[in-house]
């Protein structure tokens, strides 16, 4: 079992080998960039060059706080006079588009953040934008890199729990939406910046679905306008299934956030320990029963790293490692457009309360 396991650590194991590291400089100073982007690149020991913001004094802030050299007052000056040869776009998912155009044009590499685009004709120009800057660009969908989920793949990969049967994401929180202040007036809100996680892994493991079916809520008084609740069910061929199901205004202070896979030869079950206490969390729980290793019942795997801030090793990781030839974009722009179409269509379902094929 142990020789087995090594497959497994091989495969989320999250180093970028010094001859893949370049000069990166960030468009961004929010929380996330913060708390998550660079605390994973100064662990994975990557160089940040330079870093602009709208907000100059916050900008100036985490460039103080994270010894970032340069900040500079605009994005027009930062693609001038940058050495960075990547730039991470983290920024509203609004204003991410025309930003992401003009880095391209630039031919410098990109790490954008999620939701690529709030529209599936936004995400087709950005990907046109940089296929004919001659780029390679990626999406932080950095749950494909989160431990827990990325050792869950590989276990289905070598086939341990047979055929899958069925995928279930269950979270139930009391977000503190607060935290993020732009998203307080997004009409959609849950889906685009929160499952859309949850929906990419899903499209991760089991490719498209052939129609879906979701629906979504407010509570009264909550923060934003959006929604806060969604269930959202996939139907796949051979009547395999998966379902979402989110709540974001949990009163019962009992927080939690669970996923399961189910084969035809075992299961794996697991939880995504930063959603217990966002965000300081913990590290995740992650178990497989199979009849094929077999296991004796539920056998646990030592999840060992968090997905924040260390799966954002694996999307810088992954990009940069692309870029030097080394290994295939886990989520490239041009892949990443099946997420945005799969989202288009939940809010399509909410809106007309009918299930949508694609």
């Amino acid at each position: 079992m142990s020789n087995q396991f090594q497959d497994i650590s091989n495969f989320v194991k999250l180093e970028i080998p010094e001859s893949h590291k370049l000069p990166i400089a960030i468009i961004g100073a929010g929380g996330i960039v913060d708390g998550a982007h660079l605390p994973a690149y100064k662990k994975a020991g990557l160089e940040i060059v330079g870093i602009t913001d709208v907000d100059q004094e916050r900008a100036k802030d985490v460039a103080s706080r994270h010894g970032i050299p340069l900040v500079y007052p605009d994005l027009t000056t930062l693609l001038r006079e940058t050495s960075a040869q990547v730039i991470d776009i983290a920024v509203p998912p609004a204003a991410q588009r025309d930003i992401f155009i003009e880095v391209a044009k630039s031919e410098r590499h990109i790490l954008a953040q999620k939701p690529l685009a709030t529209n599936i004709s936004d995400g087709e120009v950005m990907i046109k934008a940089a296929n004919d800057a001659g780029i390679i660009a990626a999406v932080n969908q950095q749950l494909r890199f989160e431990e827990g989920i990325a050792a869950a793949y590989k276990m289905v990969d070598l086939g341990w729990i047979g055929d899958v049967t069925s995928i279930s994401i269950t979270v139930n929180l009391a977000t503190p939406w607060e935290m993020f202040p732009w998203a307080q007036n997004m009409e959609k809100l849950e889906i685009m910046v929160h499952s859309i996680h949850y929906h990419d892994v899903i499209r991760w493991f089991l490719g498209e679905p052939i129609s879906v079916y979701c629906v979504a809520g407010r509570t009264k008084g909550q923060f934003p306008i959006g929604e806060t609740r969604t269930i959202s069910t996939y139907k796949y061929p051979g009547e395999v299934t998966a379902i979402v199901h989110t709540n974001h205004v949990n009163r019962g202070e009992d927080n939690y956030a669970e996923f399961r896979i189910d084969g035809d030869s075992g299961a794996i079950r697991g939880t995504l320990g930063l959603l217990y206490d966002y965000p300081t969390g913990r590290l995740d729980t992650l178990e497989i029963n199979s009849s094929k290793l077999p296991t004796e019942g539920w056998m646990p795997y030592d999840v060992t790293t968090r997905w924040f801030p260390d799966a954002f090793i694996g999307t810088m990781g992954s990009l940069l490692g692309a870029i030097a030839g080394k290994e295939q974009l886990r989520s490239s722009v041009q892949e990443n457009l099946g997420t945005l179409k799969l989202i288009a269509a939940l809010y399509e379902s909410i809106k007309t309360n009918e299930v949508v094929k694609l």
